[in-house]
């Protein structure tokens, strides 16, 4: 495919002229070099290596090495956001830029990894220690409260010791000894069990499941009490807290013992030794306190210095994932490149916009300048379409329809205005449209703050349409003027045409000789027969809006036609799909007109309907029935009308197929064969020889990937008959589904005066201080159902009905959309992903 390069700057109207650009690169500058590429973003890289296993590329021990520094950033990340209290990083534009260009880049790496190293190293080691001492800390304080609750326990028991039984049913059989044994022990400090106790703490979640195991192990040979420990237990490591129990179980005997402590073991618990005599108790219970105090200031100094350790790491952990990020970006595209041993060179091939090829190179800042060498090619280039933040959202819309094909006509331009006024077509009202511009307006004057903030998912994504949201606002305001609607209601801004007289029962308004300048009258507000009036006015002006737009769109055939040089598809393509919607629909939109403009006051004949003209005009042409003509000699032109568009269905299903045939029996009766493939399969073209000399090869090879595929005529007349079918029933399917401008936009009227007449309009004639509190509240109501209903929700219905007529109505007329993404190394590419 022949290049050339545009004299004027590139517009949205196509997508940029793209070349396949050869690098040659010296070894000791590929990595300045592909840095630069990254930063200006206008480089798409092409595989050269598609054979090699990514383990055996040039550069995986960089990437290796990247990875694990891009593993200590993402550690350093998780350890802030698991800190409690909130801790200051500081944003990448606020931080130090490292260098990583240059004669003192590998150095600045280098010293990165030692210092990536060194926090890691340090971080580790205090984690360690931290959940070291907080594991300790957790012993303690259990041995603590274990201590603590025994010793209640045994007050309790001293007093009540006739309660103490050996079972949870059998009331009948005690736990302790004979009374006569009991009776020999009256002092807390005196008090010497015959039996034997176990005691600690264990999960509550496991409480239940602890109880009905040893009561089936020990056959109900038991005694157990537990209380709860009111602070949860909080993991170092995960932070996740858990509540405990503090138990302790008598039994008899060591096997018995064996067993409790077997339990204990399998389901988690902790035991501790606790001796039966109290003040072996209270002087264990000291120490655990002062143990404590020593350890909670260990574990204080501890968090401290760790804390202070992340600020330090917060303070360039953005910086460093913007480094991390960048550079394996730069070094994944290097193992695309091919190295050529001889020349010590590293060759690229890819995808560049025309006018800036020659940028990167000047602005890389290297000695040794980079070669470029630009390639023949018959690869279809990728589409890039050069937008910014007004007309990014509008061209997204169109891409997520599908990619246009190379040099193809964009949509996204012309949505840019049709968007937002097909919206406001059915969204029209002035209130309504400035609440909407008002939000949009906010978003815009604080959109430098809300970039760098989280708005999550749905905040975010009206953020992104921004400037979609401000257009769609204004569009709305204008056709509210149109409508005359501000929430419900009339503005009175000139004079009216209408007059209503005095009088009782239904008085009929009287025309004053004035005509309303711009807008509905407002008289036809609050009249009986408005809505039929708004009705009639509203579904013909939708017809019109929707012709006019098939028109605009199937119009944008031509300048697809004329660029890829398809004369034949003119010819018999557009000019009979023209001529099929005009002779039909244009013809409507025609009389819908003549017949706005026509006096019926004046004529003989009562206005006739449009739609039994039109079904008339199919079931019997040329014969009018009286006093249902529009004009003079309308059945001469309906027969003529109605005849073009039946010639035009042939016309449109067989000249292009048969040209075709025609064509290729032309070549073959001319004995023509492929000549550019030789018997032993190598390309004999001696100018693509000499360029696989000089380093072309690749591309050679790549063009005989892509070999356009030929179809059989089969195929095509299949193909012809089904376009043609379609586009024939679509003209109809399309004109009819244009009438949801009409239906929404009178759904949105009346719900608005619904919500007027059920909150406001009752309660504004309240009087008193009472009434005035009513009509305030009513107020804030019935704005808030006026944002979520009218605005959000009617907004976003009004959205996705307008998003359907430029998807299905508007771009099956013209829009190819058979390209793919260019897909540059850009940096700020990678950020926002990130």
């Amino acid at each position: 495919m022949g290049t050339h390069v545009p004299d004027e700057y590139p517009t949205l109207f196509r997508s940029e002229d793209m070349s396949l650009v050869q690098l040659f690169v010296p070894a000791e500058v590929a990595h300045d070099t592909v840095a630069e590429l990254g930063e200006l973003g206008n480089v798409e890289f092409k595989d050269l290596n598609p054979d090699v296993n990514p383990f055996q590329r040039s550069f995986v021990g960089e990437i290796r090495r990247i990875d694990e520094m891009a593993r200590r950033v993402r550690f350093f990340a998780t350890q802030i956001e698991r800190e409690r209290d909130v801790l200051p990083v500081r944003p990448l534009y606020d931080s130090a830029p490292l260098i990583t260009v240059g004669p003192r880049a590998a150095q600045t790496m280098d010293d990165l990894d030692v210092t990536l190293s060194a926090h890691e190293s340090r971080l580790l080691e205090m984690n360690e220690g931290y959940e070291l001492l907080s594991g300790r800390l957790a012993e303690l304080i259990e041995a603590r409260h274990v201590l603590r609750e025994t010793a209640v326990f045994f007050q309790r028991a001293e007093n009540n010791q006739s309660e103490i039984r050996t079972s949870f049913d059998d009331s009948s059989a005690p736990l302790l000894q004979h009374e006569d044994r009991e009776n020999q022990y009256s002092t807390v400090s005196n008090v010497q069990l015959d039996l034997e106790f176990v005691a600690g703490v264990i999960d509550r979640t496991r409480l239940s499941t602890f109880e009905r195991v040893l009561w089936r192990v020990l056959r109900g040979n038991l005694y157990m009490n537990h209380t709860d420990i009111a602070e949860p237990f909080v993991d170092a490591a995960t932070g996740n807290s858990t509540y405990k129990n503090v138990f302790i179980i008598f039994a008899h005997g060591d096997a018995l013992l064996a067993k409790i402590r077997k339990v204990c073991e399998s389901l988690g618990a902790t035991l501790y030794p606790i001796d039966p005599n109290a003040d072996k108790r209270v002087e264990s219970l000291r120490e655990v306190n002062v143990r404590l105090e020593d350890l909670e200031s260990a574990l204080y100094n501890t968090g401290s210095t760790r804390r202070a350790e992340l600020v330090r790491i917060g303070e360039s952990l953005r910086s460093w994932e913007d480094v991390v990020r960048k550079e394996k970006a730069v070094y994944e595209t290097l193992n695309l490149f091919n190295y050529d041993v001889g020349r010590k060179t590293l060759i690229a091939e890819g995808w560049c916009p025309h006018f800036a090829l020659r940028h990167a190179t000047e602005e890389s800042g290297t000695s040794v300048p980079p070669i470029l060498h630009e390639l023949r090619t018959s690869k279809t280039p990728p589409t890039f379409q050069r937008t910014n933040k007004f007309t990014e959202g509008f061209q997204t819309i169109m891409d997520s329809y599908g990619i246009a094909t190379y040099q193809e006509v964009n949509p996204g331009l012309f949505a840019v205005v049709t968007f937002p006024f097909l919206f406001a077509v059915m969204f029209g009202d002035i209130g309504h449209g400035t609440i909407i511009l008002v939000a949009a307006l906010l978003m815009i004057l604080n959109e430098r703050k809300l970039v760098r903030a989280d708005l999550g998912e749905i905040i975010g994504t009206f953020f992104y349409g921004r400037y979609i949201i401000l257009l769609m606002g204004l569009f709305s305001i204008y056709t509210g003027f149109i409508y005359n609607d501000i929430f419900s209601k009339t503005l009175h801004i000139f004079q009216s045409g209408w007059s209503f007289p005095e009088g009782s029962g239904v008085v009929h308004a009287e025309p004053t000789g004035d005509v309303y300048p711009f807008g509905l009258d407002p008289g036809w507000h609050g009249a009986d027969n408005a809505l039929i009036f708004t009705n009639s006015y509203k579904m013909k002006m939708s017809i019109i809006l929707g012709v006019t737009h098939m028109s605009f769109a199937l119009c944008m055939q031509v300048p697809n036609h004329l660029r890829f040089k398809r004369l034949t598809d003119i010819y018999h393509g557009f000019i009979p799909q023209m001529l099929f919607l005009q002779s039909i629909f244009g013809y409507l939109v025609v009389c819908i007109i003549y017949k706005w403009i026509v006096d019926w006051s004046k004529s003989p004949t009562p206005p006739p309907s449009l739609l039994n003209m039109l079904i008339g005009m199919f079931l019997s042409p040329g014969s009018i029935a009286p006093g249902t003509q529009l004009y003079r000699g309308q059945g001469f032109v309906q027969t003529v009308l109605l005849l073009i568009a039946v010639v035009c269905i042939p016309w449109m299903l067989c000249v292009k197929p048969y040209l075709l045939w025609r064509e290729r029996q032309r070549v073959r009766g001319q004995g023509y064969v492929g000549l550019a493939v030789g018997d032993d399969g190598f390309d004999a073209r001696h100018d693509d020889l000499e360029g696989e000399e000089e380093g072309n090869g690749r591309a050679i090879a790549a063009d005989a990937e892509e070999e356009h595929e030929e179809h059989d005529f089969g195929e095509v007349v299949i193909h012809q008959v089904i376009h043609t079918i379609e586009f024939c029933l679509g003209c109809i399917s399309h004109t009819a589904s244009y009438l949801r401008l009409w239906a929404l936009s009178l759904a949105h009227a009346q719900l608005s005066e619904v919500l007027w007449d059920m909150t406001l309009n009752r309660v504004l004639g309240a009087e008193g201080f009472i009434g005035q509190i009513l009509v305030v509240l009513v107020f804030l109501m019935w704005f808030v159902l006026t944002v979520a209903i009218l605005c959000v929700m009617e907004g976003l219905s009004a959205f996705l009905h307008a998003l359907r007529l430029h998807w299905v109505e508007a771009n099956s007329k013209h829009y190819e959309a058979g390209g793919y993404q260019f897909k540059p190394l850009s940096f700020a590419a990678l950020n926002e992903k990130e």
